[in-house]
C-alpha cells in the first residue's frame, strides 16, 4: 500500500465513522464528516495533507498525489 491509497482509505473511514456517530450518538459528529470533506478539498488544491505526512513517517512508500 502506498501513501495515496492509505490517505483515501483513512478519509473514507473518517467519513463513515462521522456519519455513524452522527446517526447513533449525536448530530454534532457530522462536523467530523464536514472536516474530513474540507480537508480533502484543501489537499486537492494544495497537495498538503497531514495524514500523508503521518503515513510517510510510518514508512509507506510515496504515491503520485502525495510524493
Amino acid at each position: 500500500m502506498n501513501v495515496d491509497r492509505a490517505v483515501l482509505t483513512f478519509a473514507g473511514f473518517v467519513v463513515l465513522l462521522g456519519l455513524a456517530l452522527g446517526y447513533w450518538v449525536s448530530p454534532y459528529w457530522y462536523l467530523l464528516t464536514a472536516f474530513a470533506g474540507l480537508n480533502m478539498i484543501q489537499a486537492s488544491f494544495t497537495g498538503f495533507c497531514p495524514a500523508a505526512i503521518v503515513f510517510k513517517k510510518l514508512g509507506l512508500r510515496s504515491g503520485n498525489a502525495f510524493s
